[in-house]
């Protein structure tokens, strides 16, 4: 372990993923944190330091394990925490910002310098998609891309997303977990429906891009999980339809959902999120929503 540091902390930003029909390949990273602090423990083992869930135990436990196994670093104790405002199993991110934590806490009390590309290569392999990873790791907009036989994370390529464009999430009070979600996928798609969602994903990379925002209008659409999975969460679907009639350029499933997101110009966010969270009530589900900005920067120690 490197003498200089007994204590990190670690941010990390949320994330929405897949962005309509961009499915575990596109990310964003959003200005709403969690923190990782990870102290080196004289005695073996993985301790939490406060109160944790049994999810967020084993999730450390895994990533710590990932980082012993890849840097070949004998192996040492270690306590945790974990505070922050990303909510667990709403689909924004929440494992990510825990694995990517945890994994760059333990890099920078090894001393083993891994490259941001490393981590995120790491986290991928946990979570088995790279999108959240990407962006939790580099921040802005992420477009990764896996390896199409073994699917191992290969490259990443990353834009900033200006103050210009504003991100409101709508977050029912349920959870659904990721691997429940991925259950409620098809094993295929009419080949009609996935040609529409490859010229729905690219177009709206181009978009976002090229800074021509008001071509996102028209642009997200998705045929590859929205159709499974909104469906499961009352309300999804109108509060996505109720924020674009309220000004947004557009919305999708934030990633497995329960959130829903719509991105629109910053002055038009109050009433964006104002209508999505009134299409929630209509249906009698109660809602959080939060105006965010994109987070630039990704995961910084502290």
């Amino acid at each position: 372990m490197s003498p200089s540091r007994k204590t990190v902390t670690v941010r990390v930003p949320a994330s929405t993923s897949n962005c309509g029909a961009g499915f575990d390949t596109l990310g964003l990273a959003l200005q709403l944190h969690n923190r990782v602090m990870i102290t080196h423990a004289a005695r073996d083992g993985v301790q939490p330091a406060t109160k944790a869930d049994a999810r967020a135990q084993a999730m450390v436990g895994t990533a710590a394990e990932s980082f012993f196994s890849a840097t070949r670093v004998k192996k040492f104790g270690f306590s945790y925490s974990i505070s922050g405002c990303v909510p667990a199993a709403r689909g924004l991110g929440s494992s990510a910002t825990i694995l990517a934590g945890v994994i760059a806490g333990l890099d920078a009390l090894a001393g083993t310098k891994l490259s941001r590309r490393r981590m995120i290569g790491l986290v991928t392999k946990l979570e088995g998609h790279p999108d959240n990873a990407a962006a939790a790791v580099l921040g802005g907009f992420t477009i990764a891309r896996c390896d199409p036989t073994m699917a191992d994370f290969v490259e990443v390529v990353k834009f900033a997303v200006p103050d210009e464009l504003a991100f409101v999430v709508a977050s029912p009070k349920f959870e659904i977990p990721t691997g429940e979600a991925r259950r409620m996928l098809p094993e295929t798609l009419p080949f009609s429906e996935a040609v529409r969602s490859m010229n729905s994903a690219v177009f709206l990379v181009a978009a976002l891009a090229s800074l021509d925002y008001e071509k996102l209008r028209p642009a997200v659409r998705d045929f590859f999980h929205e159709p499974y999975r909104l469906p499961h969460i009352p309300g999804g679907r109108v509060a996505i339809e109720a924020g674009v009639a309220a000004g947004a350029l557009t919305g999708w499933l934030s990633g497995s959902g329960s959130s829903v997101m719509c991105v629109s110009l910053s002055p038009a966010a109050p009433a964006v999120a104002t209508a999505m969270q009134a299409a929630f009530g209509r249906e009698k589900i109660s809602s959080e929503t939060r105006v965010l900005l994109a987070d630039n920067a990704g995961l910084q120690l502290e």
